[in-house]
């Protein structure tokens, strides 16, 4: 027999459980399916525990440097690895407590526990039951890609998933990819004491930033005594000394990095491979992803795809807004769309960048007249006092209208400072009304209006 409802959503990341709530409430009777876990990515091995173990490499490395400040600690600066996974453990189970309690305590939803797969354009089958409903939404996240390396199959590596049951430092962790997820990683095992060697395909870490961000970040990780290998290619893995060992090339010849862990942070693959797409008539764009339109529309008529899964973007407050414009469409009446939205994100690396809108390359190919600020921290008063100087705050402007384009802020206090311009930008605004605005000193912020009052042609710009 088939179970009736008025709206599915499969996956309970980061969209999935906001929107079957809502639906919910609104009076519709509505099915949430999970297979696995619930809070998906976030909450299980992404945002919620990684921000966690940043904290805990933090304060250790902020210890290291107490006697810069004058505070002495006495003795050497030890890590409690299984203490550090056991804080990471009790805040992740507090989320999902509170995740669980919210979905079991919202009237006219029900959680089935199961693997999805579609038998038609609006039903489902999870083992041996049948769900169907007129609007089914999809919010099945993604996982770790695992390339095809010669010698990997059969050896023993980690993922960002496999890395939350870390309970001990490793001796040498090399990590293969030099963008967030790797990067984050590569830091704070180094701050917990591991040797930690980073290889890179491009020829700059997160290659997708401007290359003075790269460039910078890449001196602030060897500082710390983080090896960094770009342009890596043709990887083979092997078995050495009871660890692992990366055989690869190098622009300059061949090299051998062994360590004994193994991190791949290689990129993500949408999760879909077992949902039997074509049964309901939805299709996957050339990358494997669900395609959806502007309002997250699949190709099947009362199918929509949330998360990850469309490849629209591949973070928790990009899946977040997904559900709040698939619920302003469906119950509010009004019509918001992907397009949108302003790109914005973080690494969450020490210190860390904070990101909006345009980089250099992509304002320079929109072809108009752009201004340039460009605020190294060393002229930061707050960041003197706080020892932390490292990095700098550049923004992109047009030059006509003045309208903030983008925005690099690698600093202290990057990822929240950067909502300020976010926040201009939303509401349209010229950079006037933040250069001519009073802030608070002494802050990390009240210099952006002073780097807002030093624009010069981008090519021209000082840092350019």
């Amino acid at each position: 027999m088939t179970r009736q409802f008025e709206a599915i959503v499969i996956g309970s990341g980061q969209a999935g459980p906001p929107l079957a709530v809502r639906l919910a409430r609104s009076g519709l009777k509505t099915a949430l399916i999970e297979r696995e876990h619930l809070g998906g990515t976030c909450v299980n091995d992404g945002c919620i525990p990684t921000k966690t173990l940043v904290a805990s490499a933090r304060v250790a490395q902020m210890a290291r440097r107490a006697a810069e400040y004058g505070v002495g600690i006495g003795g050497a600066v030890s890590v409690d690895m299984a203490a550090v996974k056991a804080r990471k453990d009790r805040i992740v189970q507090a989320s999902l407590d509170s995740l669980a309690a919210w979905i079991g305590g919202t009237p006219d939803l029900t959680l089935v526990w199961g693997s999805a797969r579609f038998t038609g354009p609006h039903e489902v089958a999870v083992g041996n039951q049948r769900l169907s409903a007129p609007r089914i939404f999809i919010n099945t996240g993604g996982r770790p890609l695992v390339p095809d390396w010669p010698g990997l199959a059969g050896m023993p590596y980690l993922t960002n998933t496999s890395m939350m049951a870390m309970d001990r430092v490793p001796d040498h962790l090399i990590v293969v990819g030099g963008s967030y997820i790797g990067l984050e990683f590569a830091q704070m095992y180094r701050r917990f004491g591991a040797r930690v060697s980073v290889l890179e395909m491009a020829d700059r870490l997160i290659a997708r930033e401007d290359p003075d961000v790269s460039d910078t970040l890449r001196e602030i990780l060897e500082a710390e005594g983080i090896a960094c290998h770009l342009g890596v290619r043709d990887v083979a893995v092997a078995q050495h000394d009871g660890g692992i060992r990366l055989d690869a090339a190098l622009g300059s010849g061949p090299i051998s990095v062994s360590g004994s862990h193994l991190l791949l942070s290689v990129g993500r693959r949408p999760n879909v491979e077992d949902l039997d797409l074509a049964a309901a008539g939805v299709t996957l764009d050339a990358r494997g992803y669900i395609e959806v339109d502007d309002q997250l529309r699949t190709s099947a008529e009362g199918i929509w795809a949330l998360g990850d899964v469309n490849g629209r973007g591949a973070f928790t407050h990009t899946s977040y807004n997904d559900y709040e414009i698939v619920a302003a469409n469906l119950l509010d009446n009004d019509p918001r769309r992907v397009s949108d939205r302003i790109p914005a994100y973080a690494l969450f690396t020490d210190p860390p960048l904070g990101r909006v809108g345009m980089t250099e390359a992509e304002a320079r190919a929109t072809g108009r007249p752009v201004l340039k600020g460009h605020l190294p921290m060393t002229r930061v008063g707050r960041a003197r006092e706080r020892g932390e100087t490292q990095g700098f705050m550049k923004v992109l402007v047009d030059r006509e209208t003045k309208l903030i384009l983008g925005a690099a802020l690698l600093c202290v206090e990057g990822d929240e400072i950067v909502h300020s311009l976010l926040d201009v930008m939303a509401a349209k605004a010229p950079c006037t009304v933040i250069q001519r605005s009073m802030h608070i000193h002494p802050t990390v912020s009240e210099l952006i209006p002073t780097m807002l009052g030093d624009l010069h042609p981008l090519d021209q710009a000082a840092g350019a």
